[in-house]
């Protein structure tokens, strides 16, 4: 492997545009970046906007061992109509003049699906259902129930409330645990209203420690193709940090071992002169790398 692949390897935060799937912005970024080495965590839907995380080179391998387990949303429910997909690509199954419904309810309703909360899927998710995605039986007309799950909502805030004819548009904040879907939000608001509601827009603000901050379009990738983040400051920005010294990078960098110091869960060791080594976890007496980030014969 030619060291390119190092100077070359890290982060991509791409801000997504509509009506593209996350396979698409990997397709496009093989392409721009000239490499089939490229990966994404977190899939979004193709309505959806924003954040992204793909990887590239060797930082593929990150993909997987990334903590992406907070995200963030702002989204646009509508309240008066509840669709097969409970968004707005969706038919129509149901529509009820929501015109009534006042702020009080509608403020009810939001805080009723916030904190821990036991969530029905999307049947057009990609959960499982007896070895087949849900959203692949939806288009075979295939009858099922999914399971509620446990998630964590953990901000749901209104930013405005606007009114159009027999519907209620909620712009909204949602900060949630990974696998809250936010078009279930938007359809069990409108059940409890008694209305019927669904997704009508939504933009990812942020993937774990990952935010719009970081991110570019497509099209400003294409110009200027370099990665977001280079594998460096993307495992400094994604793991709690060790100091090693020169001997201890040479000896986790070749596959062995450093001594344990007491940290819970994965972190990422750096040596004297600030390059990210391996990736290790603590089991036992051992510090043990899960990835060795820069291997010894690309130092």
């Amino acid at each position: 492997m030619a060291a390119s692949s190092i100077e070359n390897a890290g982060l991509l935060i791409v801000d997504k545009d509509a009506d593209m799937t996350s396979h698409d912005v990997v397709s496009r970024c093989r392409k721009i970046f000239n490499t089939r080495r490229v990966g994404h965590a977190g899939t979004l839907d193709p309505m959806a906007t924003g954040v992204l995380v793909v990887g590239i080179e060797r930082a593929t391998k990150l993909l997987g061992l990334l903590s992406l387990t907070t995200k963030s949303y702002s989204a646009t429910i509508r309240l008066g109509a509840a669709t097969t997909t409970d968004d707005r690509e969706g038919e129509v199954i149901s529509s009820a003049d929501a015109s009534a419904v006042t702020d009080d309810q509608i403020a009810a309703g939001i805080a009723a699906l916030t904190g821990d909360i036991e969530q029905v899927p999307a049947k057009v998710s990609a959960i499982k259902v007896d070895g087949r995605r849900a959203h692949a039986l939806v288009r075979t007309g295939e009858d099922f129930d999914l399971k509620a799950r446990p998630v964590t909502v953990s901000r749901f805030d209104i930013r405005e409330v606007r009114r159009d004819g027999g519907f209620v548009d909620v712009d909204v904040e949602v900060d949630c645990s990974a696998g809250t879907y936010i078009r279930s939000l938007a359809r069990d608001l409108g059940a409890g209203l008694g209305v019927g509601g669904h997704l009508t827009a939504l933009r990812r603000t942020a993937v774990g420690p990952f935010t719009l901050d970081h991110a570019r379009g497509l099209d400003a990738i294409r110009e200027d193709p370099r990665v977001g983040l280079d594998i460096d400051e993307a495992v400094k920005l994604s793991f709690p940090h060790r100091d090693i010294d020169d001997d201890e990078a040479e000896s986790i960098s070749q596959g062995r071992w450093l001594e344990p110091i007491g940290v819970k869960g994965i972190y990422v060791v750096v040596d004297p002169a600030g390059r990210s080594i391996a990736l290790v976890q603590e089991k036992g007496r051992r510090a043990s790398s899960v990835m060795v980030v820069r291997p010894a014969t690309l130092r």
